[in-house]
């Protein structure tokens, strides 16, 4: 088949289906092909958009595994990483490629949902990358059992097809007819849906109409207040410096300990020097303790006490509670910040969407704030009713889990477990989610749906901690499905952010493992959100303090070229007389082999002497 007409193609398909055999037959007429093995960029997964933009005219490129390319990208090995940047880049430097390209990749929505849930996320960004590089292509064809099925045509200058197309997939073309093509638009290139239709496709009656591209933030973001932001998927926000970390990291080999070193604090260590941007990062000295407050009726609230948070609000205030006291010896800023109420979910939306909006632009202002005010970390903390079963519902939408999996025990006092509660919350959750089974889930519908004002506000902190480069210490439920919804909008907020502690608890490991937010420590702390990690910043500031005012371990002098001569030609003070033998040295064996002499000389005071010398 002739490659005129086109210069970029994806060629998808599932396992077995021939994908790369017909990529292969597609430049069989050429004289030379390139053939690229995505994974061969393990090092670095951008060397693989580089090398398309140094790809010359007159190449022909064949790319095969975006599958391993998009495991390489995600392997903890290149974190923190943008993920989504890179795989911009990659579509970037396929759009402005001179060379003709075939990119080979699997198709990820041809089998059943993965079970566990690092395949889920693999399978979302396989999914992602398919779809980017797709746009930046003139061409993409779907192989099912060894047949092509052209989606996406080049638009030629002329009425007629591309030459090595096949009549159906030309533009204007249907079967049955001519004129509108298979989506009802005249010369619009044709779609086709995956999968296989019980009935015959039939063109829809109206013509879709192509959504407009969301208006991204365009940097520098931190110079936006929160009536500029747009918030929608795609943010430009910054990422913390991926020099400084490792630099941070290979100093601590250097410095003078008694110890092998700092163990998994070096983790610390290279988060502070990326999120500063210096190799030496100084303990946080200005901590603002950001107390979201949210209201959550309905089934959520089984097993709260109505006073309950107003309870909790006043400890934390006067600094009688575990929070208070813990923000107080930190010398940390306490901020309270009071929620929108949410409806219950079960029955109806948490919030509208107005309220959602007003939300995310009070988080946003927010960490814009504290920022100005010369704030160097924020920690986010959570109070409020219900505010378990809401994260748990924003999780189970949002990273695939069932929603007794994300429920923590609920727990009264005295340490009293209460079922019943526990029940009636999972059952809350799942009600919620039949509910609004036929809703988006993007981030904003998920919050409107399932999360409620303290989850769109933590989710606004985040994102304008990003912009305005300030850390965020995460330790519990809120937090982290804020960092789940973020993650849609602006996918580099979760590099700023460091999970302390999870405390034991399933829906933060679940999300976690998801944001790729590996615990600190784990210690199993439940001491209220927030109170978490205001419980190891002493041991975190005293580990940054230690490594930035640590000298270097001396070199071991160096030994005099004389000296080291006299030894080696046994010329020195210790060595033996010529011709003499050492005391107590034993017979040599008797027996094949060449003879050997063994000397062995008494301990003296428990301290082994050198072989040779007498006492």
């Amino acid at each position: 088949m002739s490659i005129d007409g086109w210069k970029r193609l994806l060629v998808l398909g599932g396992i077995g289906s021939g994908r790369s055999e017909f990529a292969l037959s597609l430049l069989q007429d050429q004289a030379s092909v390139r053939r690229v093995a995505a994974e061969e960029f393990s090092a670095d997964p951008s060397e693989l958009a580089q090398l398309l933009r140094r790809a010359r005219a007159d190449e022909t490129l064949l790319v095969e595994g975006l599958d391993a390319w998009v495991r390489v990208l995600l392997d903890p090995a290149h974190q923190p990483a943008d993920d989504r940047a890179t795989v911009a880049e990659l579509a970037g430097a396929v759009g402005d490629c001179a060379a003709r390209v075939v990119l080979v990749a699997p198709e990820a929505g041809l089998g059943a949902a993965p079970a566990e849930l690092v395949e889920r996320a693999f399978a979302d960004a396989l999914g992602t990358t398919n779809r980017t590089v797709a746009d930046a292509c003139d061409a993409v064809v779907l192989v099912i059992a060894g047949q092509p099925s052209w989606l996406k045509v080049p638009q030629p200058a002329t009425g007629d097809a591309p030459a090595g197309f096949p009549a159906a997939a030309r533009p204007g073309a249907r079967p049955g007819g001519t004129g509108a093509g298979a989506n009802g638009v005249t010369g619009a290139p044709a779609v086709a849906s995956v999968g296989i239709p019980s009935q015959p496709r039939q063109a829809p009656a109206a013509a879709p109409v192509a959504a407009p591209a969301p208006t991204l933030v365009s940097a520098p973001v931190a110079d936006l207040d929160a009536a500029e932001v747009d918030f929608a998927p795609g943010m430009d926000l910054p990422m913390p410096d991926d020099t400084t970390g490792p630099q941070a990291v290979a100093r601590l080999a250097d410095l003078d300990l008694a110890g092998t070193g700092f163990g998994d604090l070096s983790r610390l260590i290279s988060f502070a020097a990326a999120t500063q941007a210096t190799p030496m990062p100084a303990a946080w000295d200005r901590v603002r303790v950001l107390l979201v407050q949210g209201e959550h009726d309905g089934g959520l609230a089984a097993g709260h006490h109505p006073q309950e948070t107003a309870r909790r609000l006043g400890q934390a205030t006067d600094g009688t509670g575990a929070l208070g006291q813990l923000a107080a010896a930190a010398g940390a800023d306490l901020q309270v910040v009071s929620a929108p109420p949410a409806a219950p979910i079960e029955f109806r939306p948490a919030l509208d969407e107005a309220t959602v909006e007003a939300a995310l632009r009070t988080g946003w202002e927010l960490a814009r704030q504290a920022a100005a005010d010369g704030v160097r970390l924020l920690v986010l903390a959570a109070v409020g009713t219900g505010t378990d079963g809401a994260a748990a519902a924003v999780l189970a939408a949002t990273a695939g889990t069932e929603p007794p999996m994300a429920l923590a025990r609920v727990v009264g006092p005295g340490g009293r477990v209460d079922d019943t509660a526990w029940i009636r919350r999972c059952t809350a959750v799942r009600d919620a989610l039949h509910r609004s089974r036929y809703a988006g889930r993007s981030a904003r519908e998920v919050l409107a749906e399932l999360g409620g004002g303290d989850i769109a506000v933590a989710t606004g902190v985040l994102l304008s901690a990003a912009a305005h480069r300030l850390p965020v210490l995460l330790d519990g439920p809120v937090g982290i499905a804020a960092g789940m919804v973020s993650r849609d909008l602006g996918s580099q907020a979760r590099h700023w952010c460091l999970l302390v502690d999870d405390g034991g608890h399933p829906g933060v490991r679940v999300a976690a493992e998801v944001l790729g937010l590996t615990p600190l420590m784990r210690l199993g702390l439940d001491l209220g959100e927030g109170a978490n990690a205001l419980a190891a910043l002493p041991m975190l500031r005293s580990a940054l303090a230690l490594a930035a005012a640590l000298p270097p371990h001396p070199q071991p002098a160096a030994t005099d070229a004389g000296d080291e001569q006299a030894e080696s030609d046994g010329t020195g003070e210790d060595a033996e007389p010529a011709g003499t033998e050492p005391e107590f040295a034993e017979p040599a064996p008797q027996g094949p082999g060449p003879a050997t002499t063994q000397p062995q000389t008494e301990p003296e005071s428990g301290v082994g002497q050198s072989a040779g010398r007498t006492g």
